[in-house]
């Protein structure tokens, strides 16, 4: 059976070191890797291969810039080339990107079946890109893959027990990525900030698309690294771009974007996450480290239910104040909420006995 995969961004590729794996253990499999180029720098994209030693794309689409609507255009176009050659069983998707929406859409146009790893999450904020290319992937997917139990309620409530689509919760694949490499974390190059600062991420568009909450954020970061620790905070390039056209002034302790391990070693010996991604809320979590998160919803709902995540959105005296009080607070997994770093094999194993 033939699997075409599509990757694009840094949390698909990371998802995609264990199920690859997973594919490539298991008998009656073979993987068609292709790469849309939604991440392009080196840092963002090529040291993830090198890093998790996930297979080479077969296939580089090189689309990275322009709109939203522009850059699927562009994935839909060429993903439809690939799968009109490649012609596979199964075309598989990760998470939420304008990846994830070109590829469904391609296959699903060709009549392929499309399975959705990361089914069923919802922030219930349409104003997210991300929110809309999840919503419309798992319409037209024919296995959907939760991690969650919280995930396969929203797509029943959605009304999917009455259709023909397989609802499977098989567990989180970031807590096996995240089992797997720990032990290989390696300290960014030239880091030298003490245990205990406060790891931070920004680069979600409803943050920095909006100067009110950028200045916000900007102006609590300022203040934490000020008066309460170190703030590491790890740059995307189009942030470091928006801050800049902004003219705001980041007084902390900026990095370039880092790699895999390196995060999960800032993860490690970090005393606090503050951040408005996806993904690392759970990769604190895994970690055992409180989060505070910078949005006003979060997909993660079961993380603020075990009070493990606290949603402060962009205002800055209440992102102070989470942060004040979560600084060194320590979190465990006491019920398994993402699957005990089983999903990968389970997908495989799901994949491998579908017709």
């Amino acid at each position: 059976m033939k699997i075409v995969t599509v990757i694009g961004a840094r949390p698909q590729f990371i998802k995609a070191s264990v199920v690859s794996k997973a594919i490539q253990e298991t008998d009656g499999l073979a993987e068609v890797l292709v790469h849309t180029g939604q991440h392009f720098d080196a840092n963002m994209s090529d040291v993830f291969f090198d890093q998790l030693a996930i297979p080479r794309p077969d296939y580089q689409l090189n689309i990275s810039s322009g709109s939203h609507g522009d850059m699927t255009g562009r994935m839909l176009i060429e993903i439809e080339k690939v799968l009109l050659q490649e012609k596979p069983d199964w075309v598989l998707v990760y998470g939420d990107t304008n990846s994830t929406l070109a590829g469904a859409l391609a296959a699903a146009k060709l009549h392929i079946p499309v399975a959705h790893v990361e089914a069923g999450l919802r922030s219930f904020n349409m104003q997210m890109p991300e929110e809309i290319n999840r919503i419309l992937t798992d319409q037209i997917s024919s296995v959907l893959f939760c991690p969650t139990d919280s995930a396969v309620a929203n797509l029943e409530r959605e009304g999917f027990a009455d259709k023909l689509i397989q609802v499977l919760q098989v567990g989180d694949v970031m807590q096996d990525s995240a089992e797997l490499f720990a032990p290989r974390a390696i300290m960014p190059v030239g880091f030298s900030v003490v245990d205990g600062f406060i790891l931070t991420t920004l680069h979600r568009a409803e943050n920095t698309d909006n100067p009110q909450r950028l200045a916000a954020i900007v102006a609590a970061l300022n203040h934490l690294h000020a008066h309460l620790a170190p703030v590491v905070l790890p740059l995307h390039p189009r942030t470091r771009k928006v801050i800049a056209e902004q003219g705001l002034t980041l007084n902390v302790h900026l990095i370039e974007p880092v790699g895999y391990l390196e995060m999960l070693w800032l993860l490690q010996h970090t005393g606090l996450v503050l951040t408005d991604s996806g993904g690392v809320q759970k990769e604190a979590f895994f970690m055992g480290k409180a989060c505070v998160t910078m949005r006003d919803q979060t997909e993660w709902v079961e993380l603020v239910e075990a009070e493990a995540n606290e949603l402060v959105g962009a205002d800055t005296d209440k992102i102070i104040e989470a942060a004040t009080r979560n600084l060194g607070r320590a979190v465990k997994d006491e019920s398994g909420l993402y699957g005990g770093g089983k999903a990968a094999k389970r997908i495989a194993r799901i994949l491998q006995s579908v017709n």
